[in-house]
């Protein structure tokens, strides 16, 4: 989940992210797999993504529109 993206008129992006929990598999590798992926839009001349962990996720996260789509509502 994208918490924060900024975007200077230079091309330099700085993004705050986060994922479901901690312990997620993913966590190690992700953030540089983002990284590489939002470098390759034509424009961007550097990528910084960084993992946050606050505020914590969760389902109150999601709009309604979301959760009705997931069948949580």
């Amino acid at each position: 989940m994208i918490y924060l993206l900024e975007i200077d008129p230079d091309g330099n992006i700085e993004i705050e992210m986060t994922l479901t929990a901690p312990a997620c598999p993913v966590a190690g590798t992700f953030p540089g797999i983002v990284e590489g992926c939002v470098g390759e839009v034509p424009g961007v001349k550097s990528v910084h993504v960084e993992l946050v962990w606050e505020p914590a996720w969760s389902v109150d996260c999601m709009t309604d529109d979301v959760k009705l789509e997931l069948g949580l509502l």
